[in-house]
């Protein structure tokens, strides 16, 4: 926690160390500032604002839309801010707003999802995990501790990034997988995942995309058909009580994607565009980091304060 603030504070003080320009930088992202995993990556956006000076709004549409996220981010571009921030997670939907962002003369950083388009796009650089490789990263350590069948719950279906995730879980993990499709609801995540362990007594392993909307309500439906211990479920991304199933042994880890630093840097990165024509030469990788049951208390206050 003090290590961060101290970064952060170090950076902010570089942005905002030359003349006060008040830049406009808007924030469009297809998740919902509601949802637990993007309230974090807002808190990072709120921070940035605060420490830069900047004038910073985050907008995302009210579901899972691509066309309402296409028609805001060219409402963005029509309002010529000094920079965008966009997440990615479908880029034959969104590209040709971004692209018209880019040609309007608009510095762009993409964050969270779009790693493998996002420069192809006209993107300065992306903040964010390669999440076909995190979720290899997360099978291969699945399969290490025995894994044999496994199923990956998508909350989000036609997510790009996702998709790869279950897609690089199912290489990684090497055994029989299935997808298991749902909706942004943890009753229903937790009746499927119930369902599918009910219907087939093979499954060993299940892998969540969401810790809060998946991770926890899978370690429900575990513990319900008493297979607790038997059964490991490990999931992306973090939430306080995720991180004390994990804590406790009855999750297997959690996959941090830093999920603050893809809201926070990219803000900072373009304030510091806007004051100085300063911006990195490349990615910034945010995860994937294993948060395994040894390191797992360690982060669960900070996930509960809004920052892992």
């Amino acid at each position: 926690m003090d290590r961060l603030m101290k970064t952060a504070a170090l950076v902010a003080g570089i942005a905002v160390g030359g003349p006060a320009i008040a830049q406009d930088i808007l924030v469009v992202a297809h998740g919902q500032a509601n949802d637990p995993f993007w309230s974090v990556v807002k808190n990072g956006v709120d921070m940035a604002a605060k420490h830069t000076g900047a004038n910073v709004e985050f907008r995302s549409p009210e579901t899972f839309d691509m066309v309402q996220m296409s028609q805001l981010i060219d409402a963005a571009v029509n309002q010529e801010p000094d920079g965008l921030v966009v997440s990615i997670p479908d880029a034959d939907a969104l590209g040709p707003s971004i692209r018209r962002a880019v040609e309007a003369g608009i510095p762009v950083i993409s964050m969270n999802s779009g790693s493998d388009i996002s420069k192809e796009l006209g993107a300065l650089l992306h903040v964010g995990q390669d999440e076909f490789t995190a979720g290899k990263v997360a099978g291969e350590k699945l399969a290490e501790m025995g894994g044999t069948t496994g199923i990956c719950v998508n909350q989000e279906v036609g997510n790009v990034s996702l998709d790869l995730r279950c897609e690089g879980f199912a290489e990684g993990f090497g055994g029989s997988v299935e997808v298991i499709p749902t909706q942004n609801d943890p009753a229903e995540v937790q009746a499927k995942v119930q369902a599918a362990l009910d219907s087939n007594p093979d499954i060993d392993t299940v892998m969540g995309l969401g810790a809060s909307l998946v991770g926890e309500p899978a370690v429900a439906a575990v513990e319900a058909v008493g297979r607790t211990g038997e059964v490991n479920v490990a999931s992306f991304d973090l939430s306080a009580g995720f991180l004390e199933d994990v804590a406790a042994g009855n999750a297997a880890f959690a996959i941090d994607q830093q999920q603050f630093l893809q809201g926070y840097l990219p803000v900072v990165f373009l304030a510091m565009n806007a004051s100085y024509g300063l911006v990195p030469g490349g990615n910034v990788p945010s995860g994937p980091n294993l948060i395994t049951t040894d390191k797992a208390a360690q982060v669960v206050e900070l996930s509960a304060q809004g920052i892992r």
